[in-house]
């Protein structure tokens, strides 16, 4: 090659042309160091016939400056970096920068300076010095990562070190990592279990795409089938990727596995230290890592021999990313899985509506495990009529979920409350002049925490003190809670049952591994009588002495106009509901509403899931609605508002007349105002048929508008806030 055309991470230009010189060597793939004006940019070299250019003249280019020290992007990664930027209508460099998502990983090897508490115990400590002692017990890290752990600055740090309270280690950035053995502790599976191992062992030993759907019941023992798919492609020395949905779900996950195979997998996912990425990107790209367990982002790595994928809690709405490249792992999943010629697994207790269809369609292979393991069974579920058993006046639990509650206590047994709202209260106004706090930021009110004391939102970030008296009109000690949070649910269980242990188990509660490894010992461990969560605790958690659940406001989940609205709520109702009874011991579950008719909560109270499925999916054909017809977003925003709503007002002057989509808006979004940017929304429902992607390209790429106006395409999507 004496040229190379260039995949660029600049946001006007993607694509550049170069001289390779004599004495460089290069195929295409290749992470290279290239020239712009004055700067030096990184690239990956791309078949050029594939990136749409001006040819460039031969006397015009510049040489390139040096191949870095890294494998070349496979064939099946630029296919699937190619398809995700135009499925997604995203820029395809964005989406190629998630592959070459640790910059400090393209340097190659060597070694680096972490530090960490020496054992200096020095007489006198300032009080940051000592605030930074107790947060860094067992820690290792560079000086900013410890900075962001203890709360303080760097410059504390730095002196800590001149003191000799910390110590420096080198460390090798490419160290290997332990060894994963498929024989560890191999497990006695059931005869369900057995069957279904068997099939996805097949089909990794088959080298071939294929499809799965496991899809079983919660403790049917999901983990331990495609467990025995991961020993079979570590003895075929394949790699192996597991998307979990939450960051949470990770340390209980890896005890698993490493009971099963001996040691921990490979880690992907933002909370994980600089070096501890850079050194797993390495072991990816050279085929070193065998299981690498992530988040999303894990997606787009690029594995040398990947073997297998799996999607746990494959339902979960989290897979799908709001911002940047709004593409959902779940269904990339699959057809990296197609480019790669390796098996997924998307394993789910509720699978979502559109992965039902395709199992329907025989696009998906459905493997089926009906029935708990080692003899458990599933709960009874009852349904508590808010309207006719109303809670006592000023609470939220209804006096048989109450009773329930006690028995549990007395027997030593465990109860789990749902609530899917963090915080004390959702909405805090003053009784004098009816003032509500909301965000200036965005068009949300604020949440009080008791706890830190803050009204937070939960969109932006935004906090600020609890104030004594009302901002509007001053009145002292005037403010009112209105309607419950997981907090003001704690505070009830502890009044009504002050002899209990009572644990709540929310993102701000649960931010941290350490935290999470905690809670699980301390439930295990019986510490705990009562736990009060959000979603984080509706999956992965194995409890035996769980035997009750409460869900205190089922209504909560069907509010808002959303398309997928009752699939939501049936799959975290259910995915709660599996907690109770996992042991020798029979669960209960009790859902407060005041809808008992819905065709959700009358599915759950009659554990029809298949029922339910069915009417779903009727209601979706009628509306044209995923999996039968296809939706789009185009999302306007800006920090002006009149910009906002002309640029929206633009797009839809222009829009295309065609009989197989139809276009609804402008319209202010529901969240109109987000982290300071207004937004306005259209909505484009389409036929399967229609070449969606192709007419929204058509449709805004003419188009310019001010520096300041955001333009974002979301396909399929799953907000419509």
């Amino acid at each position: 090659m004496n040229r190379a055309r260039l995949l660029v991470f600049n946001a006007v230009l993607s694509v550049l042309d170069y001289r390779v010189p004599a004495d460089m060597e290069i195929e295409i793939g290749s992470v290279v160091l290239a020239p712009l004006g004055p700067r030096q940019i990184v690239g990956i070299v791309w078949e050029a016939d594939r990136l749409p250019g001006e040819q460039v003249a031969d006397s015009r280019l510049r040489p390139l400056i040096e191949v870095l020290p890294v494998p070349p992007l496979s064939a099946p990664l630029r296919r699937l970096i190619e398809w995700t930027a135009d499925y997604y209508c995203a820029p395809i460099q964005s989406v190629a920068r998630m592959a070459l998502s640790s910059s400090a990983a393209l340097k190659g090897g060597g070694t680096t300076s972490e530090y960490r508490l020496s054992g200096l115990e020095p007489e006198r400590l300032t009080p940051q010095r000592a605030v930074a002692m107790d947060a860094l017990q067992g820690e290792q890290a560079s000086i900013r990562e410890l900075a962001e752990i203890a709360g303080v600055s760097d410059g504390v740090l730095r002196g800590m070190l001149n003191a000799g309270i910390l110590e420096a280690v080198t460390v090798d950035l490419d160290r290997p990592y332990p060894r994963a053995r498929a024989q560890f502790a191999v497990p006695e599976l059931t005869v369900d279990q057995q069957a279904a191992a068997d099939i996805f062992v097949a089909a990794v030993n088959g080298g071939k795409f294929a499809p799965f759907l496991l899809d079983g019941v919660t403790g049917s023992g999901k983990t331990e089938c495609y467990f025995e798919a991961i020993a079979a492609a570590i003895e075929a020395d394949k790699q192996v990727l597991v998307l979990l949905p939450e960051i949470a779900l990770t340390e209980h996950f890896l005890r698993r596995f490493e009971t099963r195979f001996g040691v921990a997998p490979v880690l992907w996912h933002s909370s994980i230290k600089a070096s501890e990425r850079r050194r797993a990107w390495r072991a990816i790209a050279s085929g070193e890592a065998q299981v690498v367990v992530g988040a999303r982002s894990a997606l787009f790595l690029p594995y040398a021999r990947l073997g297998l994928l799996v999607v746990d809690e494959a339902h979960e709405v989290s897979f799908k990313q709001d911002d940047g490249v709004r593409y959902n792992a779940r269904d990339v999943a699959v057809i990296r899985a197609r480019f790669e010629a390796c098996p997924v697994i998307l394993a789910s207790a509720t699978p979502a509506l559109e992965s039902m269809q395709l199992a329907e369609a025989g696009v998906y292979r459905k493997i089926d495990l009906p029935a708990r393991f080692g003899g458990a069974t599933l709960p009874e579920i009852s349904i508590v009529n808010l309207c006719k058993e109303e809670p006592e006046r000023g609470r939220w639990l209804a006096p048989r979920l109450v009773a329930e509650m006690r028995e549990r206590l007395a027997r030593g047994e465990q109860s789990l409350l749902f609530l899917n709202r963090r915080g004390y209260a959702p909405l805090t106004l003053c009784r004098h002049c009816g003032y509500r706090f909301q965000c200036p930021n965005c068009s949300a009110w604020l949440v009080e925490h008791r706890f830190s004391q803050r009204l937070a939102c939960h969109h932006c970030g935004h906090d600020t003190p609890v104030p004594n008296a009302c901002p509007e009109c001053a009145t002292q000690d005037c403010l009112v809670a209105c309607g419950p949070g997981v907090e003001r649910i704690a505070d009830e269980v502890a009044e009504l049952m002050p002899e209990a242990r009572v644990a709540m188990a929310t993102s701000d509660t649960l931010n941290t591994p350490e935290r999470i490894a905690d809670f699980v010992a301390m439930a295990e461990e019986g510490l705990i009588d009562v736990i009060i969560g959000t979603q984080l605790v509706t999956k992965g958690y194995h409890f035996p002495e769980l035997t009750l659940v409460g869900v205190v406001d089922a209504d909560l989940g069907l509010e808002g106009g959303d398309l997928r609205a009752g699939e939501r709520s049936y799959q975290q109702i259910a995915q709660v509901a599996g907690r109770a009874g996992r042991g020798a011991k029979q669960g209960e579950v009790l859902i407060q509403t005041r809808h008992p008719d819905a065709p959700v909560i009358a599915a759950l109270a009659a554990g029809d899931r298949d029922a339910f499925y069915a009417a779903e999916a009727e209601a979706r054909r009628d509306a044209g609605a995923p999996p039968f017809g296809r939706w789009a977003a185009i999302i306007v925003s800006s920090e002006d508002e009149a910009e906002a709503r002309d640029a929206a007002r633009a797009i839809g002057g222009v829009r295309p007349r065609l009989p197989d989509i139809a276009i609804h808006g402008p319209a202010p979004a529901p969240m109109s105002l987000l982290r300071g940017r207004y937004r306005y929304r259209l909505l484009i429902n389409a036929r399967r048929s229609s070449e969606l992607q192709r007419v929204i390209r058509g449709w805004l790429d003419p188009l310019r508008f001010p520096q300041g106006v955001r333009v974002a395409v979301d396909i399929d999507p799953y907000s419509f806030v």
